[in-house]
């Protein structure tokens, strides 16, 4: 009997995770690849709202069609809404990509883009670290109370 031998082909892979509110977007970034990008196992051109999908491709334009060409990326998001599920994509999407140069080409690269996103806009690679503040008794929400009648 002949013995199959697979060859496995090594991958560069990164895991990275973005945040807003309580949605958690992680990304999974390989390369060498042909720039195929994922969204729950959809194109990332199917995003809804059409307003929204601009800011999903903002790290991508901001790169540059050069600099992702060769990686793919695979996100997986849950929780929160709609808005604050493509703010955490965004975000898992820029720290991969400048978490991969870091890892896998050079540090000046790396160093390029982290500054191209972060002059641009802050969150894209920093996380808000807003969060719900929890009810308390005495009224409806964390800071109003019930209405005081003296009569």
């Amino acid at each position: 009997r002949a013995r199959k031998i697979k060859f496995i082909i090594m991958k560069n892979i990164v895991q990275v995770f973005g945040r807003k509110k309580t949605s958690i977007a992680v990304a999974v970034v390989k390369g060498p690849g042909n720039g195929f990008i994922r969204i729950n196992g959809t194109s990332i051109d199917l995003i809804e709202p059409e307003i929204l999908k601009y800011k999903v491709f903002e790290p991508l334009l901001l790169m540059g069609e050069a600099g992702f060409g060769d990686i793919d990326i695979r996100i997986r998001v849950k929780g929160g809404g709609y808005v604050s599920q493509i703010y955490a994509i965004r975000q898992a999407i820029a720290r991969g990509i400048v978490k991969y140069f870091e890892k896998f080409v050079n540090e000046t690269k790396r160093e390029e883009i982290r500054n191209i996103f972060l002059n641009y806009d802050r969150s894209i690679l920093v996380g808000d670290s807003r969060r719900n503040e929890p009810k308390k008794s005495g009224g409806k929400g964390a800071r109003s109370k019930y209405q005081k009648s003296y009569r």
